[in-house]
């Protein structure tokens, strides 16, 4: 793909651009194109130009994916400065795709509005909402107002709640859409209040994760006790750590690639795994899940690109 020509950008488009460092996991390929740009038009304009046939790929920080060995056959965007500010107005919170969730808490929880949920999800703002991020009982979809987004035409929308139809670590966002800005609304707190939950937050998360080492979050979503909302189902309360540690595969490895010990639903790149390690393992560690449980576990790691050659 690099052969066909690109619209003029001025921002920053690299060709074969390799991935591995912009992934928690720093593993996988080279993107045809890596395209960062400069602001909002610049953004708007090369998607406009973009030739149709050109697959587009948004991503974020990379902490819930997996690039595949042999890279990916698109232009990746990946937003930046510009794209990352963050205000607060009453107890609505406007931030933009590329800022850090735990930014976005922190921030919030100084002008005394309740994100706090927000301070230990990986990632930025544009990953969560893509992915009904959450943990802690609360949810994207329990705070979400609305969001400004990029068509893959170049376009700039306008989505609501029933646009993206919030569902356990899903969306219904159109391909090729790159979200620009979120407007959130959280409950009115203490500002020390919050700060103190964030920190016990963070000390729980710690205590029971891998937090040290280098994973991309939870690798399977949980296989049951979750509404289509998003919400948690206390009537079910199946987790994929307890499944994948029935199925005795807590610590297994393949490669350099390894299931935590400490918290078996996180897969880590011990030193020099390949994307084909990792993604090989799950793979080993969904099989033996359905072989001694008849569970299906789905993968919560989003894999993307086309494997290497071995």
């Amino acid at each position: 793909m690099t052969e066909i020509p690109m619209p003029e950008v001025r921002g920053r488009l690299t060709a074969d651009r390799p991935l591995s460092d912009l992934t928690w996991l720093r593993v996988g390929g080279p993107a045809d194109w890596l395209f960062q740009p400069a602001d909002l038009d610049d953004l708007r304009d090369f998607l406009r130009a973009l030739p149709a046939e050109v697959e587009v790929f948004p991503m974020g920080v990379g902490s819930n994916l997996i690039v595949r060995d042999g890279g990916l056959r698109a232009v990746v965007i990946r937003l930046g400065r510009g794209f990352n500010g963050i205000a607060v107005d009453g107890t609505r919170v406007t931030a933009g795709a590329a800022a850090l969730d735990a930014h976005v808490a922190r921030r919030a929880a100084e002008a005394g509005v309740d994100l706090t949920f927000l301070r230990t999800i990986p990632g930025a703002v544009g990953g969560a909402i893509r992915m009904n991020a959450g943990c802690y009982g609360s949810y994207v979809a329990d705070v979400f107002v609305s969001a400004r987004a990029v068509t893959r035409g170049g376009d700039l929308v306008t989505l609501g709640p029933d646009d993206l139809r919030f569902r356990y670590r899903e969306t219904d966002l159109a391909p090729g859409t790159v979200i620009v800005e979120a407007t959130f609304e959280g409950a009115p707190g203490d500002p020390a209040e919050l700060a103190a939950r964030m920190e016990e937050q963070l000390a729980r998360r710690d205590a029971s994760q891998p937090t040290k080492e280098r994973s991309a979050g939870s690798t399977f979503r949980n296989p049951a006790g979750f509404s289509s909302t998003g919400r948690a189902d206390d009537t079910h309360e199946l987790k994929a750590w307890k499944v994948i540690d029935d199925a005795g595969m807590r610590g297994a490895r393949r490669g350099g690639a390894q299931m935590s010990e400490k918290h078996s639903n996180f897969l880590l790149n011990t030193g020099g795994a390949t994307a084909a390690d990792l993604e090989g393992l799950g793979e080993d560690v969904r099989k033996k899940v359905f072989q001694t449980s008849g569970i299906t576990l789905d993968w919560e790691i989003m894999r993307v690109g086309e494997p290497g050659r071995d």
